[in-house]
């Protein structure tokens, strides 16, 4: 309890909203699907989590015209991914110095074209630390930020106690990401641990999208589910 402890407190300390520990054997041939036996030899995940600032996720509507539409790629990608990146290597320290291993996975850096996506995934770490649920947007939602959350893990051996489990959905009927969407990746399934991530979601779509972005010298961001998701919306206070 004392590095669980420790590793909460220096979370706080250096700005995460969210911490949380995953047990990850029961999605261990997932993780070894994703990133290879290394990446799945881990048998719990560290989770750290940064809320994004509304005011930049209020940009999103306006992301291809707006003059600072930018400042949400650059602020909830670039700077806070790095802020991620920071506090990841610091949790791995603590926990390499405390005598066991530890492997901090980027924020976000893509590990296979094919796959399109990196050697571990987030959401799936904070899902099964209980910090929130996988909604129809395969997004991590959250109780309180909703998916206006970048997430970051560090893997490792050490015997930390696990935060929870994994949480049911609470997206209801609704389809707000799904209708959002501006090329229709989405397919309105809920998440469900036995099926491909094709059965929700058209990564290959979304990522055609990004590139015509960058094409036509807008901002590579979307965020269209990010920002209309009820959750994230409500709890801040909106109406609209």
């Amino acid at each position: 309890m004392y590095l669980d402890n420790r590793i909460k407190i220096l979370a706080k300390t250096l700005g995460a909203d969210y911490c949380g520990v995953a047990d990850l054997d029961t999605a261990r041939d997932f993780i070894e699907w994703q990133g290879g036996k290394q990446v799945a030899g881990y048998p719990r995940a560290v989770v750290l989590g940064i809320g994004l600032l509304d005011t930049l996720v209020d940009l999103i509507p306006d992301r291809e015209t707006a003059p600072n539409a930018g400042l949400y790629r650059h602020h909830a990608y670039d700077v806070v991914n790095g802020a991620l990146d920071q506090m990841a290597l610091q949790v791995a320290n603590t926990i390499q110095r405390a005598g066991y291993r530890a492997f901090p996975v980027p924020a976000s850096k893509r590990a296979s074209n094919e796959k399109i996506a990196g050697i571990f995934s987030h959401k799936l770490a904070a899902h099964m630390a209980g910090l929130g649920w996988i909604g129809r947007s395969c997004l991590l939602i959250t109780p309180d930020h909703g998916p206006r959350v970048r997430w970051i893990a560090v893997l490792t051996d050490a015997p930390l106690t696990p935060t929870g489990t994994p949480v049911e959905p609470r997206c209801g009927k609704c389809t707000a990401c799904v209708d959002a969407c501006p090329v229709h990746a989405f397919t309105g399934k809920l998440f469900a641990e036995n099926e491909p991530r094709e059965a929700r979601f058209d990564a290959a779509g979304c990522d055609r999208y990004f590139k015509a972005l960058e094409k036509d010298g807008k901002p590579a961001a979307c965020g269209m589910c990010l920002y209309i998701c009820p959750y994230g919306r409500r709890i801040q206070g909106r109406k609209d």
